[in-house]
Order: structure tokens, then C-alpha cells, then sequence
């Protein structure tokens, strides 16, 4: 830059933000984000309601109807794959342009379509788009972060995702009021909506300083750092151990550098990922696939996708008792992801993932206990299960958010160097888009197979495998610097240089 830092640290203290104005800065960006997120949440909520009618208006078979559901999932490997290499081309702030133009596309000719392969065709536009928004949300956020509130922030994503699938169930409730061949329109046309405004609202945003210090722009970086973090100090700090993670010397300090061996458009990363990974790098791609495999494989989205057949099947007949019920699921899912972002600084990231996985197992358990002594007596109102199963839906959807749900995004998202973090973490999009779609495409399926109670019992044993994986496996990651998290992996164990964990999360509680 064409100031040394140290110049720049010594500026009065009267130029200087209030430090809640400074908050607030890092608190828009992260909003505006995460408002990519509504995207897949409206999606995944509305084809919940959409489904019953689209069934019946386009005469879809059972295969046909779950291939549809889950297939925006599998398209979206698509977007998850090549987001990494666009944001690194691009940068993250036009990624998030592209994937809500994609998006919106796609829900037009959703909307608009007239047969099956038209409305397939929507699902592969509009999942290449969420593909994008699933990676790039959360690694924005966590590069725009302190790390004293990266947590918080973010688990923005986690939060918009579950205000989509609310707006997306009381979009199917509302327009399920329509004449069959209109509602189901509507409600996936609507969801072109949310795109127009985040196109907007990212013109407001700046660019991660992150990706401006890997393409040699450090005079901008340091304006971003310096609006985003908690004192003048702090964004100094944090842009030399950017600029020491990307392996830009000290004494480059002019606001536009040329990088030395600059590797920013992906090249070699690949081949350090996944060809010849040091031991920390492999322990932290294990991590991150091992936790979006538990998030998925566990059964979340059969219940969010699938909420009005499982409420058919504990005795709820009616389609409104159905959607109705279905919008009490978002509302609870969205209250508790509030609570689970509000603490995951405060408790950690493996207390939260370790409480919730053990409150899915317990949920699922009872869940498809209650729906296999409903399915052994046909004809019988046994209301004592009946309320069971409904209640055990609310509970898993519940300690689903206040752990598993958020603290993925947040954890996968900040655990990678930064050269590798764009690709590493569109790895595990890409697998937790794939594990999505393989339980959207099969749960009918399977509940044909092993019944609708012995499909919940297996996704219990899942919970039960990803809990005793949490604790012996993953770190925690709470209050460490992004550029110093690779110190914590390598050991494949939880427990490696716990006491300089111990530390920073104190230094965390004293702020």
C-alpha cells in the first residue's frame, strides 16, 4: 500500500468507527450473503407443498414425483463444482450475481412449465444456481467475519435457508387455494422473486478481502478488513496474516502488489487437495466431507421435502391438516436455527454438533418407533403414537437446527487455508447437494422397502454413526484465527493443540 501499516495504525482514534457501527458493517454483509440461501430454502419448501398438486395435475408416478423432488440436488453438483474456480476467477461478490440469475431463470420456466420434461428442465437451471449459492454464502461470510463473531455471522446462511422453506410452506398453503393447474405455478414462479432483490442488494456489497489479497489488491483489502473488524489493530493483524497465509512477504505493502507464484485462479490446488494433501489438509478435507455427509445422510431433507406424506402416514388426512402442520415444521426449524447461530460462539462448534446429534438420534428413534406401530394397525386411531410422531418431527427438525444445521456452513467454511478454501469447501457442497439428492430420489422408495418407520430407524443409525464420528474426529474451532486453523488438524483425533484452543476461546469470552 502506499502507507506502511503501521502509519495507518497510528491514526487517531477519533478517525476511527464506533466499533458497533464497524458490527453493524460486517453484520449487512453477512445478510446480504446469506440472502443467496433463501434460494434453496424457498425451493426445497415449496416442492414439499407443490408436489401433491403436481402429481395429480402432470399424472406423475411415484418414481417420476421423487426424481423430481430430488433432482435440483444432484443438478447442483454442477454449480457446487465449478463454484470454487469461478469465485477464484470472478471473485465471491459476482458469483452471488451469477448463481441468483441462474436461479431466477430457472424458477420462470418452472413456473411456466407445461410437462414433465419442461419442468425438469427448470429443476436443472435453477440447481445449477443453488449449486453456486450453497458455496459461496458461507466462505464469503466467513472471510468478511471477525473472528470473534465469524460464527454468528456465519450461520447466516443456515438461517435465510430456513426462512426460504417457511416463505416456501406458506407459499403452498396460500396458493393451494387456487384451481390445481395454477397453485403449483405460482408457487415455484414466486420463487424468481428473492433473485431480483439480491441482485440489488450485492451491489452494496464489497469484495472478500481475502480474494482482493490473492489478486495483489492489498489497499482494498485493508479498507474491507478495516470496516468488518472490531478495532484498526485487529484489521491490520488480520491482513498480515492474510498476506502470510498467501505467501506474500512482509515487505510488500503498496496498495496493488504482484503475487509471487500466484496461484489464485485454482492452479495446483487440486493436486494439493486431493493428489498430495499434507496430513493437516487431509484431516481437514475428512472433516469436511465426514460432517456434510452426517447432515444429509441423517434424514433431514425426507422430513423437509417429504413433511405432508409423513403426516399422511402418522394419520393427518386432510391436505390442509397436512400443510398446515408441514408450516408449523418451518416455523419451528426457523426459531430454533436462531437460537443454535446465537450460541454456536458462545458454547463451540462440537458442543453444538455433538447435543444435536444425539437429539436427532433420540427423535428419530421414537419417530420411527411411533410410525411402525401406526403402520402394524391399520384401521386405529392410536392417538398416543399419532401425537408421537408429530411431536418427534418438530423435536428432530429442532435439534437439527441448533446444531447440525448451522454449524456445518460455519465449520466447513473456515477450517481450510486459504488457497485451498473455495475448492475445499465446494467439495463438500457438492457432497452434501449429492447426499440431498439421493435421499429426495429414494425416500418413497425406501419407505416402500424397509416401511416409512424402518426408514427413520435407519437414519437414526446414521445419527448414531456421525455422533461417535463428531467426537473422536473433529476439533474445536471456536475463537482461532482463520490463517492459524490448519495448526488444529493433522492428528486425525479432537484433541490436537487443545490448550491453544482453550486459550483464544477465552481471549473470545473476554471480548
Amino acid at each position: 500500500m502506499s502507507s506502511s501499516r503501521a502509519e495507518q495504525g497510528v491514526v487517531v482514534a477519533e478517525t476511527e468507527p464506533p466499533r458497533g457501527n464497524r458490527s453493524r458493517y460486517a453484520f449487512s454483509c453477512a445478510i446480504l450473503a446469506s440472502m443467496t440461501s433463501i434460494i434453496l430454502g424457498y425451493d426445497i419448501g415449496v416442492m414439499s407443498g407443490a408436489s401433491i398438486f403436481i402429481k395429480d395435475d402432470l399424472k406423475l408416478s411415484d418414481v417420476q414425483l421423487e426424481i423430481l423432488m430430488g433432482i435440483l440436488n444432484i443438478y447442483s453438483l454442477i454449480g457446487s463444482g465449478a463454484a470454487g474456480r469461478t469465485s477464484d476467477w470472478i471473485g465471491r461478490r459476482f458469483t452471488i450475481v451469477l448463481a441468483g440469475a441462474f436461479f431466477f431463470c430457472g424458477a420462470l420456466l418452472m413456473g411456466f412449465a407445461t410437462n414433465y420434461p419442461f419442468i425438469m428442465v427448470g429443476r436443472f437451471v435453477a440447481g445449477i444456481g443453488v449449486g453456486y449459492a450453497m458455496m459461496i454464502a458461507p466462505v464469503y461470510t466467513a472471510e468478511v467475519a471477525p473472528a470473534s463473531s465469524r460464527g454468528f455471522l456465519s450461520s447466516f446462511p443456515e438461517i435465510f435457508i430456513n426462512i426460504g422453506i417457511l416463505l416456501g410452506y406458506v407459499s403452498n398453503y396460500f396458493f393451494s387455494k387456487l384451481p390445481e393447474h395454477l397453485g403449483w405455478r405460482f408457487m415455484l414462479g414466486v420463487g424468481a422473486v428473492p433473485s431480483v432483490f439480491l441482485a440489488i442488494g450485492v451491489l452494496a456489497m464489497p469484495e472478500s478481502p481475502r480474494w482482493l489479497v490473492l489478486q495483489g489488491r492489498l489497499g482494498d483489502a485493508f479498507k474491507v478488513l478495516d470496516k468488518t473488524s472490531n478495532t484498526k489493530e485487529e484489521a491490520i493483524t488480520r491482513l498480515d496474516d492474510i498476506k502470510r497465509a498467501a505467501g506474500i512477504p512482509d515487505d510488500m505493502t503498496d496498495d496493488v502488489i504482484v503475487v509471487p507464484n500466484k496461484k489464485s485462479a485454482g492452479k495446483g490446488v487440486w493436486k494439493d487437495l486431493l493428489v498430495r494433501p499434507t496430513p493437516s489438509v487431509r484431516h481437514i478435507l475428512i472433516a469436511c466431507l465426514g460432517i456434510h455427509f452426517a447432515q444429509q445422510a441423517s434424514g433431514i431433507d425426507a422430513v423437509v421435502l417429504y413433511s405432508p406424506t409423513i403426516f399422511s402416514k402418522a394419520g393427518l388426512k386432510s391436505k390442509n391438516d397436512q400443510l398446515l402442520a408441514t408450516v408449523a415444521v418451518g416455523v419451528v426449524k426457523t426459531l430454533f436455527i436462531v437460537v443454535g447461530t446465537c450460541v454456536v460462539d458462545r458454547f463451540g462448534r462440537r458442543a453444538l454438533l455433538l447435543t444435536s446429534m444425539g437429539g436427532m438420534f433420540l427423535s428419530l428413534t421414537a419417530l420411527g418407533t411411533s410410525l411402525t406401530v401406526i403402520d402394524r394397525n391399520p384401521g386405529q386411531t392410536l392417538k398416543w403414537a399419532i401425537g408421537l410422531a408429530v411431536t418427534t418431527v418438530m423435536t428432530f427438525v429442532a435439534t437439527f437446527s441448533i446444531g447440525a444445521g448451522p454449524v456445518t456452513w460455519v465449520y466447513c467454511s473456515e477450517i481450510f487455508p486459504v488457497r485451498l478454501r473455495a475448492q475445499g469447501a465446494s467439495l463438500g457442497v457438492m457432497l452434501n447437494r449429492l447426499m440431498s439428492g439421493i435421499i429426495g430420489m429414494t425416500f418413497l422408495s425406501l419407505s416402500k422397502g424397509l416401511t416409512i418407520g424402518g426408514a427413520f430407524l435407519l437414519f437414526a443409525g446414521v445419527a448414531a454413526a456421525a455422533w461417535v464420528f463428531f467426537f473422536t474426529f473433529l476439533p474445536e474451532t471456536r475463537g482461532m484465527p482463520l490463517e492459524e486453523m490448519e495448526s488444529l488438524f493433522g492428528s486425525y483425533t479432537a484433541n490436537k493443540k487443545k490448550n491453544s484452543v482453550s486459550k483464544d476461546n477465552e481471549v473470545v469470552d473476554e471480548q
